[in-house]
């Protein structure tokens, strides 16, 4: 993956206490934002949805949408 480069307008008290955070913290001022950038869900994807993420695993990788049919068929009578 590539970098950019990303230009923020902060006001300077911000910074001033930005750049002194990640200086006590012993890591940079990219590093901190890109553990921040990190934590935003992705816009366009369900796959880290919670109830994804929960029933994920939970059927066999033999069920089939036939054998989901079939089951539907058997529970309503169809």
């Amino acid at each position: 993956m590539g970098k950019t480069k990303l230009t923020v307008r902060v006001p300077q008290d911000l910074l001033d206490n930005f750049r002194q955070y990640a200086q006590e913290n012993k890591t940079t001022m990219t590093n901190l934002v890109k553990a921040y950038l990190r934590r935003i869900p992705p816009q366009d994807s369900l796959a880290d949805a919670p109830i994804t993420r929960r029933l994920s695993g939970t059927l066999s990788k033999k069920v089939s949408i036939d054998d989901y049919k079939e089951h539907l068929s058997e529970k309503y009578g169809n």
